[in-house]
């Protein structure tokens, strides 16, 4: 568990990260967290740094930027990110900043271009970062090739695109490879998205995610969404009937048959990355109003439409659910202590007809109501947290069992990477 002792606290010097540090290290992570995690600027401000300027955040599919040229934007804290297919039709991402004089370089969310250019002093970069014209003013000393973009670490895992803030990013590769081995049969290249939305929820990032990592509060919350989900992620949970045992096994047969991937794999402390293929109910196909396929067309190679939902996780922003038909995407942006930013996108096969293979209204209705309903949920939740009476209260072990695995992976990756910020800057003399 997290609060464990990673580095000794008299080596580092007393700031506000290591009181977080400590913070965490000395709460139990079956509680839910101290109420400042929840509402306080500088708690969020540290959070940005030490997790999203550092760790590996789901930003978009490959399907995204189909060509050459083809770019989208991100914002993640106060760093504006470019990700564009560039001249050789690799995946890049960069700092979306001019080296000039730091302009904003790309200014639309998604577009296509020859050549990226700024707008302010039409500085031009080749697709793969490296300056092109700087215009003739420079002088005859100017050196292009020290002037590209800054680049950000990438990866594009079976379609699915990873960026990384941190100049020495954590090892992941396993988990790439395994979620490039899973999504193989839905031949993401091959897709597009057919459905994007967004929603800003009024609670902090963290609730978010523990509201999503547990489905104790279903059955009072989501109708629909029980109208063909299954709530287990393993045929271990101490929860699961014999009966939904039996649905497994017979399920995986079929699937084994068919050679798609399904079994259940974990990457990382406290299972960050988990991804596992489990059936839907019982005569249901799809997380649509009637359980029956929303498109007509199924994805990449796949022939047989009862894959149930492969589930995909990756902490610290993004869920995920791919059926036969189709993937919901889903990605978190933290915008504030109390507010946070979800999208996401309805990904179908990309010769799929908007009105004749799929109704997009059909397609997107379980998880619009959803999303909305547990905006309310999460929203309450930081409503009751900002009151004086707040104090963390017990997860249940058997249903919350996946927030308190969240909650683990938080502390100890705030704990490590705060003591690594800690050492690096005792390193440079930078103590004060």
């Amino acid at each position: 568990m997290a609060n464990l002792n990673i580095i000794p606290s008299s080596t580092i010097p007393c700031t506000k990260e290591q009181a977080i540090a400590d913070s965490l290290k000395a709460h139990p992570v079956s509680l839910s967290l101290p109420q400042p995690f929840y509402t306080e600027q500088a708690n969020f401000d540290i959070e940005m740094e030490q997790i999203f300027q550092k760790e590996w955040l789901f930003v978009g599919l490959s399907c995204e930027i189909p060509k050459k040229g083809n770019f989208m934007t991100q914002q993640i804290g106060n760093s504006p990110i470019t990700i564009v297919r560039d001249q050789n039709g690799e995946v890049r991402a960069f700092h979306n900043v001019c080296r000039h004089r730091g302009s904003k370089l790309c200014l639309t969310e998604k577009g296509k271009t020859a050549k990226l250019v700024c707008s302010y002093h039409q500085w031009t970069y080749e697709l793969d970062g490296n300056l092109l014209y700087a215009g003739t003013d420079m002088g005859d000393d100017f050196d292009k090739s020290k002037f590209g973009l800054h680049p950000v670490h990438c990866k594009n895992a079976g379609g699915y695109i990873y960026i990384s803030l941190s100049d020495n990013p954590t090892n992941i590769d396993d988990y790439f490879e395994d979620l490039a081995h899973y999504l193989e049969p839905y031949d993401l290249e091959n897709a597009k998205v057919a459905v994007e939305k967004t929603i800003v929820e009024e609670a902090n990032w963290k609730l978010v995610i523990e509201n999503n990592r547990e489905c104790y509060h279903c059955s009072g919350s989501h109708p629909e969404l029980l109208g063909s989900l299954l709530e287990w992620d393993d045929t271990e949970d101490p929860r699961a009937s014999d009966e939904f045992k039996f649905l497994v096994a017979s399920k995986q047969a079929l699937w084994d048959a068919e050679g798609i991937p399904h079994k259940h794999v974990s990457h990382g402390y406290a299972k960050r990355n988990r991804i596992v293929r489990m059936p839907l109910k019982e005569g249901t196909l799809a997380m649509t109003v009637d359980g029956q396929l929303a498109v007509k067309k199924l994805m990449g190679r796949i022939k047989n439409p009862e894959l149930g939902s492969m589930r995909i996780l990756h902490l610290p922003n993004s869920w995920n659910h791919a059926q036969s038909d189709h993937i919901v995407a889903f990605q978190v942006k933290p915008l504030g202590p109390r507010k946070t930013e979800v999208t996401t996108k309805w990904v179908v096969h990309k010769d799929a007809v908007e009105g004749v293979d799929y109704d997009p209204e059909r397609l997107t209705y379980v998880w619009d109501e959803t999303n909305k309903q547990d905006r309310r949920l999460v929203e309450n939740n930081q409503r009751g947290i900002n009151s004086i009476a707040y104090q963390p209260g017990p997860y249940s072990a058997t249903y919350e069992f996946g927030v308190i695995n969240f909650i683990d992976w938080f502390s100890y990756t705030m704990q490590v990477n705060i003591a690594a910020s800690s050492e690096l800057t005792t390193s440079n003399g930078l103590t004060g």
